[in-house]
C-alpha cells in the first residue's frame, strides 16, 4: 500500500492526535478531571462539548497549515517553473534495469521542464534515470502533437539502454499527453507504467481560462473542457490491460477537482493538497515512489 494508504480507497488522512489539538486534549482532560470529582450541574452537556472540541479545533487547525503549506508549495512551483525550458543535464542508464526502467517526465498546460524541477531532483536523487521533455513554451500546443514528440523521445531514450519499457509521470495535461500516446499511438508497448497527478480526464471548466486568454492560439485550452472532442475520442476503447496505470488526486485542487481525475481501471489515490503541490509535496513524492517501485 502506498504511504499514509489504508488500502480501501487509496485516500490519505492526517491525524490530529499531536501538535496543537493534541496538546489541548491533554489541557482539557485535566480540567475536565478536576470537574468530575464536582459534576456541578449540566456536567453531561459539559463532557460532550469538551469532547468535540479538540476534533474541531484540530480540523481547523489543519485546514490551516494545509492551506500554508499549499501557498508555499505554489510559491516554489512559479519559481521553478520560471525556469523554462532550458535545463541542462546528463542522464545515466547505470541504474537501468526491466524493474527500474527510465522516468519520462511530462509537465501539463502552461507549464515548463521547470515546473518539474523538484521532482526531478528527488527522483534523480534516488538513483533513478529520468528525463523531462522541452514541449514547447508553456505547452500549449495540441495535446496529440505533443503525443507524437513524446512517440520520438521514448523512441530515442530506449534505443540507449537494454530495456524494453519505459514509466511515465504526468502532471495535469502531462498525464492525457502519456494516455493518449499509450491508447492512441502504439505507447502500450513502451509503456511499463502511467501516473498520472491532477490529470482531468473527465476535463476542467477552469481551461475556459485558457480559451479567453489565448483563443485559436492554444488547441489545448478547447481539448480540456469537459466532453471536448478530444476526450471523448480518447475514452474510446478500454485501457490497454499491459500498462499499469496510477492517478493521484488534489482534495484541494480547483483546477483540477478529484471527481475529474478518474480513470476506470486505475489505482487513486487522493492527497490533501492543491494543484501545484502535486509536484513540489514530499508527500506525493512517496507515493510516486511507492508506485514506481511497487
Amino acid at each position: 500500500m502506498p504511504p499514509g494508504s489504508d488500502g480501501s480507497d487509496g485516500e490519505s488522512g492526517s491525524s490530529t492526535g499531536g501538535g496543537v489539538s493534541g496538546r489541548l486534549s491533554q489541557r482539557l482532560a485535566r480540567v475536565l478531571r478536576r470537574v468530575a470529582r464536582a459534576r456541578p450541574p449540566g456536567w453531561a452537556t459539559l463532557v460532550n462539548t469538551a469532547t468535540a472540541l479538540p476534533r474541531m479545533i484540530g480540523a481547523g487547525t489543519d485546514a490551516a497549515m494545509q492551506d500554508l503549506t499549499g501557498g508555499r508549495h505554489a510559491l516554489a512551483y512559479v519559481r521553478h517553473l520560471l525556469r523554462g525550458n532550458r535545463i541542462q543535464r546528463r542522464a545515466f542508464f547505470d541504474n537501468v534495469s526491466e524493474e527500474h526502467p527510465p522516468v519520462l517526465l511530462i509537465h501539463g498546460f502552461l507549464g515548463t521542464r521547470g515546473s518539474m524541477y523538484v521532482l526531478e531532483r528527488r527522483l534523480l536523487d534516488d538513483g533513478i534515470c529520468v528525463f523531462s521533455f522541452n514541449l514547447g513554451t508553456f505547452n500549449t500546443r495540441d495535446i496529440r502533437a505533443s503525443a507524437f514528440l513524446i512517440h520520438r523521445k521514448i523512441e530515442s531514450i530506449l534505443s540507449q539502454t537494454s530495456v524494453q519499457k519505459i514509466d511515465i509521470i504526468g502532471h495535469s495535461m502531462g498525464g492525457l499527453i502519456g494516455l493518449y500516446y499509450i491508447k492512441k499511438l502504439g505507447g502500450h508497448e513502451k509503456v511499463r507504467k502511467l501516473v498520472s497527478i491532477g490529470t482531468p480526464m473527465k476535463g476542467t471548466w477552469v481551461a475556459l481560462l485558457g480559451i479567453v486568454t489565448m483563443g485559436l492560439l492554444s488547441s489545448s485550452s478547447w481539448q480540456l473542457l469537459p466532453r471536448s472532442r478530444f476526450l471523448r475520442e480518447l475514452e474510446q476503447g478500454p485501457l490497454p490491460p499491459n500498462v499499469e496505470y496510477y492517478t493521484v488526486a488534489a482534495a484541494r485542487d480547483w483546477v483540477c477537482p478529484p471527481e475529474s481525475t478518474r480513470l476506470d481501471g486505475a489505482y487513486a489515490m487522493t492527497v490533501p493538497l492543491g494543484h501545484s503541490s502535486l509536484v513540489v509535496s514530499e508527500e506525493v513524492y512517496q507515493k510516486l515512489i511507492w508506485a514506481l517501485r511497487r
